[in-house]
């Protein structure tokens, strides 16, 4: 009888933990976890070949037809007709703005794919269900967790860079009612080729589901220290990812002993979260030595350092396993604070920091501070 029991509870565990698994797994569009849950999604893509995303409508341009000749190559299918590749690229002009996705949701946009000669004079941003303000907005290599448009490899959970320069995105981005992404360009000089798709999915989005933000600011520490990665932000969320591209300006000495800090629902004068040091908030320690890209963090031009100044490091840390969750408000610090080896001594740094934060909100959100103008945004020699 006992035996008898014991099956027939061990049956009973097992059927629960498959009954939850089945309801409570994420669908596919929100990560590996769901890959063979079998829904209601439909995938859409946008691209140069089907700006509006609509289904059975990609590669329909006629070459014979086509007005807008100015993006590079875009006579080389003349020859060949309609079906061949004939509008894969947009020409983006001086001072212009492009829509790249334009979609009624509700849905998931799940992946982005950018490629080379991209630079901080283009501007990508998004806006979620009508809302007047971007949610994201921040110039285009640094999204893509490449710093001082100087291009290096990522391999990581949510952002992948490969050579030369493909810029792709997996950060989930759910919208219920409508989503708009356009890109400018703000510097003076043409975008001749801009090549991009844009993958999602039609489907349910759960009330729970907070929308993707990403807030790209830039400052010299000689005017603040600690460094501001994110300040203003109200609601509630979870804060999933920093992107750091960290101009060294001081001197050789090691930069990196600087805290990061989260200041969480009210937190004032001292934080909830606080670090003990740069390198080990990015996951590494003792000076990196050695430029690395894992799944959730990683340091991409270390290699390229030198013993003179400026140095050039560019730094993410993904939160994805270990989302920073808030339900009032949060601020994100970092000191800019160095190793001066001649006295062992900690000493304040005059550097140059720009940052990209990842968070995950309810609506409406706080409208961010203004961009810097173009020539305060490229990289200090």
């Amino acid at each position: 009888m006992k035996s008898i029991l014991k099956n027939l509870f061990a049956a009973t565990c097992c059927s629960m933990l498959l009954f939850s698994a089945c309801t409570t797994a994420p669908s596919s569009i929100y990560g590996p976890a769901g890959l063979a849950l079998l829904d209601d999604a439909e995938t859409r893509s946008v691209s140069a070949e089907n700006i509006t995303g609509e289904k059975g409508k990609g590669g329909m341009d006629d070459p014979r037809l086509t007005l807008d000749n100015r993006a590079m190559n875009a006579r080389s299918a003349d020859d060949l007709g309609v079906g061949w590749k004939v509008r894969p690229f947009l020409f983006v002009g001086a001072g212009e703005t492009v829509t790249l996705m334009d979609v009624e949701g509700p849905g998931v946009i799940q992946h982005i794919w950018m490629v080379d000669g991209l630079s901080r004079q283009h501007v990508i941003r998004f806006y979620w269900d009508n809302e007047p303000n971007p949610s994201i907005e921040t110039p285009v290599p640094d999204f893509f967790a490449v710093g001082h448009e100087m291009f290096a490899p990522v391999n990581s959970d949510v952002v992948v860079v490969n050579p030369l320069n493909a810029l792709n995105c997996f950060w989930p981005m759910p919208f219920r009612k409508h989503a708009r992404v356009t890109l400018t360009n703000e510097g003076s000089e043409n975008l001749d080729l801009l090549a991009y798709q844009m993958t999602y999915a039609l489907t349910k989005v759960s009330g729970k589901m907070g929308y993707l933000h990403a807030q790209w600011r830039k400052g010299n520490t000689r005017d603040r220290n600690p460094y501001v990665i994110l300040d203003g932000v109200q609601g509630k969320g979870r804060y999933v990812g920093t992107f750091l591209a960290w101009t060294q300006l001081t001197d050789n000495n090691w930069f990196g002993e600087g805290e990061v800090k989260f200041f969480i629902d009210g937190d004032k004068d001292f934080p909830t979260y606080c670090g003990t040091g740069t390198e080990d908030y990015f996951l590494g320690s003792y000076g990196f030595k050695r430029s690395f890209s894992g799944l959730y963090a990683g340091t991409a031009l270390a290699d390229q350092c030198t013993d003179s100044v400026p140095n050039y490091w560019s730094l993410y840390r993904w939160h994805t396993r270990d989302p920073i969750a808030f339900h009032k408000d949060l601020k994100v610090t970092i000191q800019s604070l160095g190793w001066w080896r001649s006295g062992g001594k900690y000493r304040k740094l005059d550097d140059d920091i720009a940052s990209v934060a990842f968070w995950y909100q309810t609506e409406p959100h706080q409208p961010f501070p203004p961009l810097p103008p173009v020539d305060q945004r490229r990289r200090i020699e």
